[in-house]
């Protein structure tokens, strides 16, 4: 990335970590030293490609928190979704004949905080964007959004857990097109902090309903009329152990379908009776006394 958005990261987590009463303004980014060599991955020169440049910003930032998690626990989340997270395609219209290229980015789980949870599909880290809505997509462009919805038990588990991750199914219906993932987060979900657990991992894949190909975070593939590409964005990290959350706190996570009830005994140590939505308290004191 460009030395202006380590900048805007550096910039956004000090904004974050002050008081709010406290000035942002030319003084204050005065006092701030900040080190970023020429030639590094914070600060890049041509001919550098730097379209990416946002995912690694999101992550810096990411990184900055946790870095400072010990010194200032009640000030930073746990790991978030902390990617862009694009979605692109393009390739003939077969209702006009024209070109076409469609772009836009998707959100994921925050991490849970020091007295609440993480937000659930939410863009993060000063990225202020949003997806497109559905029903402008399809009219504007041959494509049919077949899913969206959040990705249940995604969440990091904790004390208080990380926001679900969201999913997000492009359909293909009679044309050639090819599409790009620019994201992250595949490899590792992000991290839990004092005690709490990471979240699920994103993955992108192509035709999940057929033969399924998991593909990567960045590449660009060639479609086919048919094919489906769908997209699972990660959940962010949990906050505080998972077995200290507040029972009725996971007994409406499980009613509401974010939490199974089976993640709910094994994870959070929460015995959940579905028929009549009540805490079983025997059996969540025995399973949290082991």
């Amino acid at each position: 990335m460009t030395l202006s958005m380590a900048y805007a990261g550096a910039a956004y987590v000090l904004r974050c970590i002050v008081d709010i009463d406290v000035a942002i303004n030319a003084g204050f980014y005065r006092s701030v030293r900040m080190v970023a060599p020429e030639g590094t991955v914070v600060n890049c020169t041509p001919p550098a490609p730097v379209v990416g440049g946002w995912e690694t910003h999101t992550r810096m930032v990411d990184v900055m928190f946790k870095a400072l998690s010990p010194a200032i626990p009640d000030k930073v989340p746990a790991g978030t979704k902390a990617m862009i997270c694009h979605a692109g395609f393009g390739g003939v219209d077969p209702r006009s004949g024209e070109f076409y290229c469609f772009l836009e980015t998707l959100g994921g789980g925050y991490g849970g905080r020091i007295a609440s949870d993480g937000p659930d599909a939410v863009q993060a880290h000063g990225q202020n964007t949003e997806n497109a809505p559905i029903e402008e997509t399809e009219m504007s462009y041959p494509v049919r959004i077949t899913r969206y919805e959040l990705v249940d038990d995604s969440e990091g588990p904790g004390e208080f857990r990380g926001g679900l991750g969201l999913r997000r199914d492009y359909e293909f219906l009679d044309h050639e097109a090819s599409f790009t993932v620019l994201s992250d987060r595949d490899r590792w979900g992000p991290w839990g902090l004092f005690g709490g657990e990471a979240g699920q991992r994103a993955s992108y894949i192509l035709n999940p309903d057929g033969e399924a190909e998991e593909l990567g975070s960045k590449v660009t593939v060639p479609l086919k009329p048919g094919d489906v590409v769908s997209y699972r964005t990660c959940g962010g990290g949990g906050y505080g152990r998972p077995s200290e959350r507040d029972p009725e706190r996971v007994l409406q996570d499980v009613r509401e379908g974010k939490v199974s009830a089976e993640r709910a005994a094994e994870v959070y140590r929460v015995a959940i009776n579905t028929g009549t939505w009540t805490v079983d308290e025997t059996r969540t004191a025995g399973l949290r006394s082991t």
